[in-house]
């Protein structure tokens, strides 16, 4: 059978071909459909200005500080614009606190030898890390390794590298469990067995990779038979598509209507 990923590297005028999918996170997924909007690009395109200097600190953490507020991009569920011609491993994306379902909070404050709380820096999460600042002072960081994401806004740390002693806050008595395994997670990226690159939980999604390719090779105008072909091998479509059962019609029409979805508004459900 046609590996789907590869025949959609050889198509791709969208820069996925340089893109590690077995790598991505949910909100690297969200990006992707994201980009290929048609209405975000255009606000993307008319945006002032287009492009924010990121920094990189050194500790490795990207940082995005926000002179003010973006509306336009906030309406996306994004801190600034991105962009659309760049994938999830190429563009820094800062997304917007509202539309993160789950953010760990923190209060940050000075170490004391007389504390008995750990010092820790960002440094200690041994993950990527992207950092934005807006006009209220709070540093939102993504923390982002192994196929997850977790956001963190940390209150009282200025200075992003310095050292800090962190008081975390549970919220939501409803939400504890779900908080809780956040900051399971985060724990792990500091442990010094944590690898970032091992295999994620979406890397078993193929669905999410398959309605991607069908989105493409959608809006590139293909037939339902073409899009199967790309995702299935031209040798399976051509034994089951004229065959009593629709199941691989049926499987076709409900990816692209997937990738569209997500595309649409759905990209939000996957940040988790």
């Amino acid at each position: 059978m046609t590996n789907p990923i590869s025949h959609s590297r050889r198509d791709a005028g969208d820069n996925i071909a340089a893109c590690n999918l077995v790598a991505y996170d949910g909100s690297d997924w969200a990006w992707e459909f994201l980009r290929r909007n048609e209405d975000y690009k255009a606000d993307w395109r008319s945006s002032v200005p287009r492009h924010l200097p990121c920094i990189t600190l050194i500790d490795g953490t990207r940082l995005l500080r926000l002179p003010r507020r973006f509306p336009r991009a906030e309406k996306w569920g994004l801190s600034a614009f991105a962009d659309p011609r760049l994938g999830a491993h190429q563009a820094p994306v800062f997304w917007h606190a509202n539309a993160l379902k789950r953010i760990v909070r923190v209060n940050a404050t000075r170490p004391t030898p007389e504390s008995k709380t750990a010092s820790l820096t960002l440094a200690n999460f041994r993950v990527d890390r992207h950092a934005v600042i807006g006009v209220d002072g709070v540093p939102l960081v993504l923390m982002k390794g192994g196929g997850v994401h977790v956001p963190i806004a940390i209150h009282g740390l200025r200075v992003l590298t310095l050292p800090f002693a962190p008081v975390f806050e549970l919220n939501d008595l409803a939400d504890i469990v779900a908080q809780t395994e956040l900051l399971k997670q985060l724990k792990r990226f500091a442990e010094p067995s944590f690898q970032k690159e091992q295999r994620p939980p979406f890397a078993n999604d193929e669905r999410l990779q398959h309605a991607l390719i069908a989105l493409d090779e959608s809006l590139r105008g293909k037939t339902y038979r073409e899009i199967a072909m790309t995702i299935f091998g031209e040798k399976k479509v051509t034994e089951d598509w004229r065959s009593h059962s629709q199941f691989l019609k049926d499987r076709t029409r409900r990816l692209v209507a997937k990738g569209t979805e997500l595309m649409k508004g759905g990209y939000r459900d996957l940040l988790g």
